[in-house]
């Protein structure tokens, strides 16, 4: 800034290439650089303008999310391209997902982060994969639903965290690189975690092949996650000009998924509210009662219970081993939110019933919104911890 404010009267000659040739070398150099200067600051402001801007819109995930779920009950065919090419469609869809995340993140900065935090790191990811499958469990029985919302419950619960949820700390003040470690690591070990806890606690009602699990896991999600990694090393120019671009793509191809999927039970779901909430006998509140007592209800229920938890007791497991606040909600929003868009990929390859890809599909809805509405609450909340001990940071 004291650079363009001391030489700002000689910018005005910068474009009359007489009055340069005109003057003294020193001077024409002084021009010159003040020229280059300039140009490469407007270069910075119209960049960081539309890099603002295509950041406002990922952002607005949830917003894509719900206008498509909306879209879905109101007219299901809207989707039906993209559904009758499934599962196809799914697996491809969620592969460029994670290839778009493995094109924007540099795993020598995500080591150097794990370093500075393993243990802040080590605790999220067994929050992760312990407190959601525990909880997919009682909801299922607590709720007693049928076998198969059960299982994609239960498939649901042992996904790993979701990129939304990076997007969701950085809005609630959260710790933004312990959720994006957090969130590399839990979705790597999903080769191994999400087959195998589906497998013990979905077990007891499908055989579940834990193996052609593990390899669909592996196929649309590590390896374009390591593609990705390869491309950005191999080709840094081409991938500096697209990895921009990779997180709002990213997201409306998620959203895409995830709708397309809720639109394929829309016909299931309103069969099964016919005569519910159509006569005219029940009062409003009899109504209601009716359609959360229906399948359509139940899976609300379970999905609006399950990630509660995840929310809830990721924020309170986090509080009594001392991380400070900024840490809490990291690990809180990261528990709670899913990749809802493995769970469904992976019920409608490997399960015969369309309703287990049903929960995931839900979450994808009614995640975001809780999501955001807990990051927006958060944001207007000092994050600042003075009751935190050094001996309580330094663990972290």
């Amino acid at each position: 800034m004291a650079l363009s404010l001391c030489f700002s009267p000689l910018t005005s000659y910068s474009f009359n290439k007489p009055m340069i040739s005109s003057m003294p070398k020193m001077s024409r150099l002084r021009v010159l650089c003040v020229e280059e200067n300039s140009h490469s600051r407007l270069h910075v402001a119209a960049k960081s303008r539309w890099e603002e801007w295509i950041s406002t819109a990922v952002s607005l995930y949830p917003v894509y999310v719900t206008v498509g779920g909306v879209v879905a009950c109101l007219r299901p065919s809207t989707f039906s391209w993209f559904v009758n090419a499934g599962p196809t469609s799914y697996s491809l869809a969620l592969g460029f997902i994670m290839l778009a995340m493995g094109l924007t993140l540099e795993l020598k900065d995500l080591l150097n982060l794990f370093l500075q935090s393993p243990l802040s790191i080590l605790f999220g990811c067994a929050a992760q994969y312990t407190i959601m499958p525990a909880f997919g469990v009682i909801v299922s029985k607590y709720l007693a639903l049928p076998p198969s919302v059960s299982i994609g419950l239960i498939l649901l619960a042992c996904c790993p965290g979701g990129t939304a949820s990076n997007v969701v700390t950085l809005i609630a003040q959260g710790d933004v690189p312990l959720s994006v470690v957090m969130t590399l690591c839990t979705t790597l070990g999903a080769v191994v975690f999400t087959p195998l806890l589906t497998m013990i606690l979905a077990g007891t009602y499908v055989p579940v092949d834990a193996i052609k699990l593990s390899i669909s896991t592996l196929q649309v999600v590590v390896a374009p996650i390591l593609l990705g990694s390869y491309l950005q090393r191999k080709f840094p120019r081409a991938v500096k000009v697209v990895a921009p671009f990779a997180p709002l793509l990213a997201v409306l191809t998620s959203s895409l998924l995830a709708c397309s999927v809720f639109s394929e039970n829309v016909v299931r779901l309103r069969s099964s509210m016919v005569g519910m909430s159509v006569s005219s006998d029940l009062s409003l509140f009899n109504r209601v009662q009716a359609i959360f007592a229906s399948e359509f209800g139940a899976v609300v229920v379970a999905v609006l219970l399950l990630h509660f938890a995840g929310f809830f007791v990721g924020y309170l497991s986090a509080t009594l081993v001392g991380l400070a606040e900024p840490q809490r909600r990291a690990i809180s929003i990261e528990v709670g939110m899913q990749n809802s868009s493995l769970g469904v990929v992976l019920a409608t390859a490997h399960f015969t019933s369309p309703l287990v890809a049903l929960p995931p599909a839900m979450s994808a809805v009614i995640m975001n919104i809780m999501g955001s509405t807990l990051g927006f609450f958060w944001r207007y909340i000092d994050p600042s911890d003075s009751n935190i001990t050094p001996e309580a940071t330094d663990k972290s």
